[in-house]
């Protein structure tokens, strides 16, 4: 089976007027893919115009590892959804994602995953930045059919 995130035209009419067929995705959810499939080998699958039209989403693929220290799966429920925390490998920065069914779901991400003491820029798709630590925990709702994805850059003393 071949199922490679990154698209971001999720209406196939816009790329063949012939093609009726919507992917029952959101951008969010996309990127969220990156972070919830474990896959050493992940790629750009969307036309490069798909792409420029939403550079700050872009910036999460540039982003987000293809390896892991460290995986933690913060929520899950099996067909509906599954929030999962990724430590990219040798550095100090994490990766949230969230993937949900057609029921969409909230919730509410503690990052106490994260080094006591230390403090991060979360980048929440799309877009929210704020600083996070340990202590901090935030409500996040994924769309039916949806998703979301936060990287989490450790801050340089």
């Amino acid at each position: 089976m071949d199922y490679t995130p990154g698209i971001f035209e999720m209406d196939m009419s816009k790329i063949n007027p012939n093609n009726p067929n919507h992917v029952n995705s959101t951008l969010a959810r996309q990127l969220a893919l990156y972070v919830t499939m474990y896959s050493p080998l992940q790629m750009a699958a969307d036309m490069i115009d798909n792409y420029e039209q939403h550079m700050d989403a872009f910036q999460f693929i540039k982003d987000v590892a293809v390896d892991w220290d460290d995986s933690r799966y913060l929520e899950a429920e099996p067909g509906r959804y599954i929030v999962a925390a990724r430590k990219a490998k040798g550095t100090g920065n994490w990766f949230v994602g969230c993937t949900a069914s057609e029921h969409g779901h909230t919730s509410t991400v503690k990052f106490d995953f994260l080094d006591p003491g230390k403090k991060y820029i979360a980048t929440v798709y799309t877009i929210k930045q704020t600083t996070v630590t340990a202590k901090s925990s935030m409500k996040l709702t994924a769309a039916p059919g949806g998703g979301y994805a936060i990287s989490i850059i450790e801050v340089s003393r």
